[in-house]
């Protein structure tokens, strides 16, 4: 009855209010008595203190909750308790299954109920989530699976995030482009897998292993593994499992692919084709020019960060520790990493079927990468590029100079994009794999 839901409801945001006080009490035992098999399994109490201790790292220290609202996603009663802390507003998502117990777990940028929209295209009553863990041990990661109603074997594909600590929605701002890729495709009859990247999910202890940390560590190899995973799902075709890096995620891609040469074929999306350290000094000079001439600070900055690529393109690089700061605050190992794999050269030996579509509104990768790409790849025939001109980073509608404040309007990955990567996918047949590939 309408009075059993509403109780219900009632019941499971108090339940989702008394779950965040006790991790801001540090009653981390008591708190994973409410998870269900699989998260008492992913998540036990010592790593869901180690969770929230890096939250706090972050986001600073906790302060209060300052409302909560439902909705209902993948045919998971979802609770949002939003959440103030020290440095930033953030929404507990608490995924309730129909037993009451609660089956994943995000923080998310605090939104408004407007910016929470499902996509037109998505069908939630199309697919199912399946909450994952990819890889084991030390650097296990929580994930979402959306897999298609119906019978399969399905085809399958990995998300593979950007630059940055990111969650499993890539959130950026406002928006959520991994969740509108996840749900759009899922929906058309393709199963996506998406998880929360390990510098989001243990940042202290990447943190702590700075200097050796490279794009393997970061991104590679739990690429491999979650395309591992997809491969022994019952439900999806095991030779029908594709990859999509997003920006740094498709500088990663021939690397994902030299570590499972069995991948059906790749979607990189806003991929920059010039070095790292060039695409970093292009964007932060684009974004000196948006507000006139430039200030004696941005006139300092942008020289600070030219001696800091000098110092990444630098032969001594290699042999010595060059004194001085590098872009990003990476580490010495990780742009000797990147320089040692240089990904255009590595993309043309790709032997499988390859999509890179590009925003014409892109300023953090250009339609001037696209073009690169094109040059490099020119004579491959399994290999498709396509320009939305009217799109951004995160290929949503825009007019315009696209400014970083544009990710703060909340947004939905273009519908076209959706109908084009379906469409890819699923006219890719099963590779043709040699058995040592398997």
């Amino acid at each position: 009855s309408a009075a059993d839901s509403r109780k219900a409801a009632a019941d499971r945001e108090a339940a989702a209010k008394h779950f965040v006080r006790l991790l801001a009490a540090g009653d981390f035992e008591k708190a994973v008595k409410s998870f269900d098999a699989a998260m008492s399994e992913a998540l036990p109490a010592a790593n869901l203190g180690g969770v929230w201790k890096t939250l706090n790292s972050q986001a600073g220290a906790f302060k209060e909750q300052t409302g909560a609202r439902q909705e209902t996603e993948a045919g998971f009663a979802i609770v949002f308790v939003t959440c103030r802390f020290e440095h930033a507003v953030l929404d507990a998502k608490i995924a309730y299954d129909a037993a009451g117990k609660i089956a994943g777990l995000f923080f998310v940028p605090a939104r408004t109920s407007a910016e929470s929209t499902i996509p037109g295209y998505a069908r939630p009553e199309a697919f199912a989530a399946r909450q994952v863990t990819v890889g084991s041990g030390t650097w296990a990661l929580p994930g979402t699976l959306l897999i298609p109603s119906g019978e399969g074997p399905w085809p399958g594909l990995v998300l593979v995030h950007g630059s940055g600590p990111h969650d499993r929605d890539e959130s950026i701002g406002a928006n959520r482009p991994f969740y509108d890729l996840a749900a759009g495709l899922a929906s058309r009859g393709i199963a996506v897998l998406r998880y929360d990247k390990r510098t989001f999910v243990h940042k202290a202890e990447m943190a702590a292993d700075t200097d050796r940390v490279t794009l393997k560590e970061e991104t590679i190899d739990d690429a491999v593994a979650a395309v591992a995973l997809l491969r022994r799902t019952r439900e999806i075709d095991g030779q029908r499992v594709f990859v999509l890096g997003h920006s740094l995620g498709g500088i990663a891609v021939p690397r994902i692919a030299e570590g499972d040469p069995g991948i059906a074929g790749y979607i990189m999306m806003a991929t920059p084709c010039r070095p790292l350290e060039d695409v970093v000094l292009d964007q932060v000079t684009y974004l000196a020019s948006l507000d006139g001439p430039r200030s004696d600070k941005e006139t300092a900055d942008l020289e600070e960060l030219r001696k800091q690529v000098a110092r990444v393109k630098s032969p001594e690089l290699a042999t010595a520790a060059v004194p001085g700061a590098l872009p990003l605050g990476a580490s010495r190992a990780y742009w000797l990493d990147l320089r040692q794999h240089p990904a255009p050269p590595a993309a043309a030996r790709l032997g499988r079927p390859l999509l890179i579509v590009q925003g014409g509104r892109d300023y953090q990768s250009t339609s001037r990468d696209l073009d690169l790409w094109r040059e490099t790849l020119a004579g491959r025939s399994s290999v498709q590029l396509k320009l939305y001109p009217g799109l951004n980073h995160l290929f949503m509608e825009g007019s315009g100079k696209s400014t970083p404040s544009e990710y703060d309007a909340p947004g939905h990955v273009a519908p076209v994009v959706i109908e084009d990567l379906a469409a890819w996918i699923k006219a890719r047949k099963a590779p043709v794999v040699a058995p040592d590939q398997r």
